[in-house]
């Protein structure tokens, strides 16, 4: 199994939710959170004061799949999330030893 974790802007959350719906994904945790990549931030005016912004919003969302899902549900987060500027995000992988569901102590594939 794998845990799927990307980070996209907030904005595309929807879109990032409704790709995973159509190819299967049944559950994912999504948790807001702020960062910064190469942009560094920016700088914001309001009522005439100028001042920086240094973490910029983003949206942090996890899913556990198979292995054999995982490439899918990557490409399938990048295309939703995608819109060509600065601050898209990013997506990553990681191994998952096990899964437990709380509710009825299955284990593994069937905890998915």
């Amino acid at each position: 199994m794998k845990l799927i974790t990307a980070i996209v802007k907030p904005y595309r959350l929807d879109e990032v939710k409704t790709a995973l719906q159509e190819i299967g994904v049944h559950g994912l945790t999504v948790t807001e959170s702020g960062g910064y990549g190469r942009q560094r931030g920016h700088t914001e005016v309001y009522r005439g004061a100028e001042y920086q912004v240094d973490l910029v919003p983003k949206v942090r969302i996890e899913v556990v799949v198979e292995d054999a899902a995982a490439d899918e549900v990557m490409d399938a987060v990048v295309k939703a999330a995608r819109t060509g500027k600065i601050g898209d995000g990013k997506v990553w992988a990681l191994p998952v030893e096990t899964v437990v569901r709380v509710r009825t102590g299955e284990r593994g594939p069937d905890a998915l």
